[in-house]
């Protein structure tokens, strides 16, 4: 972990995202299954991170120049990546959406 956290970029910026997440879900007062989720999409955005740095770097290893099938293996990690920060944008919006919608009508008395 110390290693994805201190030299991956994208691993930085999905951590920040969910510490953004989390600290708006402690502002709206999140349910406990909302929590779950939460947590659930967070680990495997991280976890997709972490497992798509082991491909490159075992790529990196094993060949020094251009390889097609090294292209691939690295493009197939990045897109797995992807995928499920694309899924965590859609878990991010099934849960807040309703809560900030709440909130808002609240704000504006419901107009």
């Amino acid at each position: 972990m110390g290693y994805l956290l201190c030299t991956q970029r994208n691993a930085q910026i999905h951590c920040l995202i969910g510490a953004c997440a989390m600290t708006l879900g402690f502002f709206l007062g999140l349910a406990r299954w909302e929590w779950v989720l939460l947590v659930l999409t967070m680990t495997v955005v991280l976890a997709a991170e972490g497992i798509n740095t082991a491909i490159e770097a075992a790529v990196d290893v094993a060949t020094a120049e251009y390889h097609p099938i090294a292209a691939i293996a690295k493009d197939v990690g990045a897109g797995a990546v992807l995928i499920c920060a694309i899924g965590a944008v859609a878990v991010g919006c099934l849960i807040f959406l309703p809560h900030l919608w709440e909130l808002y009508l609240q704000v504006t008395g419901g107009s």
